[in-house]
């Protein structure tokens, strides 16, 4: 007698993301149809360029096409990005017949099917944590619906693009298994990995490094994560000071090419009250709604008392994204990896009806794929 097929929760995972992601792409594809956008041009727009260009010619031999908010290309404007998945994509890249673009597209699909077993894992862990009377099923379906929640974020096309945001969101989520589960191994290697990654990074190493510091179990192994944790990030920004001559000059770099920089939220409450009393632009107010609902969410995370590691993983990338200045359509896509925070939903919805939950599914997968697609193909300014 054959034996019973058995239910994998990882596979499932990585079907429900690579499902989610295939519409996105196929909505991106039917925008780039309409206006005459083909979809790789599409899938590598904005930073991916960068991260391309990074790849495909070093630090030092970015064309000076490449250029940043102002307009100006310099021999260190390339510094700006961090070398973690432009480097894996020029690795990657230098096999028979692969491109630069072709590896960061193909890199992404199997980091964010990576990205999504661990979100589910996440997911059905503070379930459990929440409630600790959860039945193992609706801890699994916790972690299913987060992987939607994921992959279907106000601006989830950017982890199917050339983009950072797949390999970043990977890497906190498995340090945040490793947090919770105390595999101090993990933790410390993700947060490192991260630390070559994106700025944000820091949000993970900050987390780790607390965490191996109070930790009471496993003493040696924690401290060991606790000291591997932010040296990929304080190496990256050695790097930089080795370049400029200056030990802010990652910081001085972002300034002034992108004038972003920490002004305690000034810029987003005035972008916010200036929308939400007289805006006719339709991104601006999406924007604004997107930031508020965050905020809320956040909120409810704290109310609901999920783990301490993933509220202030969460509160830590959103205060980054939020008390700094810059380009106010970005923030949707910055906040992506505080995906977390739709964990109060997920746990309601894996306790609801069927109906609830495939219906919130269906919605958001539509709306994120819309969304994505308008951004890139019919707004005319960098997301």
């Amino acid at each position: 007698m054959t034996p019973a097929l058995r239910w994998n929760p990882a596979a499932t995972a990585v079907a429900v993301y690579l499902g989610v992601r295939l519409v996105g792409v196929l909505v991106l594809a039917w925008f780039g149809a309409i206006h005459d956008l083909s979809l790789d041009d599409l899938l590598s727009r904005w930073d991916g360029v960068w991260m391309l260009d990074i790849a495909d010619y070093g630090y030092d031999g970015v064309p000076e096409t490449g250029t940043d908010a102002q307009g100006v290309h310099t021999d260190t404007t390339a510094y700006a990005f961090f070398p973690g998945y432009p480097i894996l994509v020029g690795l990657f890249a230098k096999l028979p017949l692969v491109s630069p673009f072709g590896a960061g597209i193909a890199l992404n699909v199997v980091i964010g099917a990576v990205a999504a077993v661990g979100v589910a894992r996440l997911g059905a862990d503070c379930a459990k944590r929440v409630r600790p009377d959860t039945a193992d099923v609706t801890a699994r379906n916790t972690g299913l619906i987060l992987v939607v929640l994921f992959a279907a974020a106000p601006m989830g096309v950017v982890l199917s693009m050339t983009y950072t945001e797949a390999l970043f969101c990977a890497l906190a989520v498995w340090a945040l298994v490793g947090v919770l589960e105390e595999r101090w191994l993990l933790a410390g290697l993700s947060a490192f990995a991260i630390g070559l990654v994106r700025p944000t990074g820091i949000a993970v190493i900050v987390v780790v490094m607390i965490a191996a510091m109070i930790t009471h179990r496993d003493g040696t192994r924690a401290w060991i994560a606790g000291i591997i944790a932010p040296l990929g990030y304080i190496g990256y920004l050695c790097v930089v000071w080795a370049k400029t001559g200056s030990p802010s000059g990652w910081f001085r770099i972002q300034t002034e090419g992108w004038n972003t920089s920490f002004d305690g939220g000034k810029a987003v409450a005035s972008f916010l009250y200036d929308t939400l009393t007289g805006s006719l632009d339709a991104v601006s107010v999406l924007t604004a709604l997107v930031i508020i609902a965050s905020l809320v969410l956040l909120v409810w995370s704290f109310a609901d008392r999920l783990p301490w590691p993933v509220l202030a993983y969460a509160t830590l990338v959103i205060a980054s994204v939020l008390l700094s200045s810059g380009l106010m359509p970005s923030r949707p896509r910055l906040m992506l990896p505080a995906f977390v925070i739709a964990l109060p939903i997920a746990i309601r919805l894996a306790r609801s009806s069927r109906t609830a939950a495939i219906s919130t599914a269906v919605g958001a997968t539509l709306a994120s794929a819309w969304l994505g697609a308008y951004m890139l193909t019919v707004f005319d300014f960098a997301i």
